[in-house]
């Protein structure tokens, strides 16, 4: 048996005032440019039209791998459970490709725009610098190296006698994007003094304002991704120690001074590079404390911790570090 019912219907109310659409962002357009000779050649725009002969070379719609990098996410299978376990993920090698036209006035422009390509993307040469920059922002820059796509096809679709097209194949074995500038951050610490006031009377005690040990100073990264520091100590210091988590490393162990008057420590963190020596080119590394771990900074805000013990002069702790972005 149907039940009866109503139909209710309410006319719908339009709005007193039209709601406004959003204003649209004036943006310019995205310029990119390649430089060979690892970033000390000449530089060539792939977008515009810069140059002495028009038009040039410039890239076409369909570039890849300029965005995220691709990732490996290691895991570890059970015989007796569903699915995998996580164990770690890390950044790989980032492919990228440029579909690239030169077009001349004539056969001699286009020579002249094919010989430049080749010598700055040439691997004999030394990596290319890709230069990627947003109007407005600041320009990233992503070091890569040539594998293939100007070997050349003489087809129709690929070349005629003024104009050629590439498809240019680059690996950026080092994934992440860097920008113009480095972030430094220092501290100057006063001299010390001696742990009893030179008096004839024993009291009142007065602590050494030297000794500088804290747990939380703040530092900041404002990069996508972590980023491994440079530190230079600036002697003379008695002893340091810089920690991040349950990460440290330092020089507090000994009767001499970590870090002479007049000399200054430099400890580079960088994969590769793992440095640790004076402006004369004396190697530290055996005066480390036992299992250090030469820490990166994760991007953003840290608190990282201090021990440091300055000389009978003022020292100094300099941190240095080359922000690294996921993309342009």
């Amino acid at each position: 048996m149907p039940i009866p019912a109503t139909w209710d219907f309410i006319r719908e109310q339009p709005p007193e005032s039209r709601p406004s659409p959003p204003t649209p962002k004036k943006w310019g357009h995205t310029y990119v440019s390649i430089t060979g000779s690892a970033g000390e050649g000449e530089e060539i725009p792939l977008t515009g039209f810069e140059g002495r002969y028009w038009p040039s070379l410039f890239m076409q719609a369909g570039a890849t791998g300029l965005d995220l990098p691709p990732m490996e996410v290691r895991s570890d299978t059970s015989p007796n459970l569903d699915g995998s376990m996580y164990r770690s993920t890390r950044a790989a090698a980032r492919e990228i490709m440029l579909p690239l036209f030169l077009y001349g006035i004539d056969r001699y422009t286009l020579r002249r725009l094919k010989a430049q390509l080749v010598k700055a993307l040439n691997p004999l040469n030394g990596p290319c610098v890709l230069k990627i920059q947003e109007s407005g922002l600041p320009p990233r820059y992503l070091t890569c190296w040539y594998k293939g796509g100007l070997e050349g096809s003489e087809g129709e679709e690929h070349a005629g006698f003024r104009w050629m097209r590439y498809g240019v194949q680059l690996t950026a074995l080092d994934p992440w994007y860097y920008g113009d500038t480095f972030h430094a951050a220092e501290w100057s610490f006063g001299k010390g003094s001696s742990f009893l006031k030179p008096t004839a009377s024993l009291l009142p005690l007065s602590l050494s304002q030297g000794l500088i040990s804290r747990k939380d100073f703040p530092v900041t990264n404002p990069g996508d991704v972590d980023a491994w520091p440079i530190w230079e100590v600036h002697g003379p210091v008695k002893s340091f120690k810089l920690t991040l988590g349950d990460r440290s490393f330092g020089i507090t162990q000994g009767a001499k001074e970590a870090v002479p008057g007049g000399r200054t420590l430099t400890v580079d963190t960088r994969p590769g590079y793992k440095t640790i020596q004076d402006d004369q080119g004396k190697n530290y590394w055996p005066d480390l404390d036992k299992a250090p771990s030469l820490w990166p900074l994760p991007a953003g805000r840290s608190e990282m911790g201090i021990e440091l013990v300055p000389g009978s002069a003022n020292a100094t702790l300099r941190m240095t570090i080359n922000p690294r972005y996921e993309t342009y």
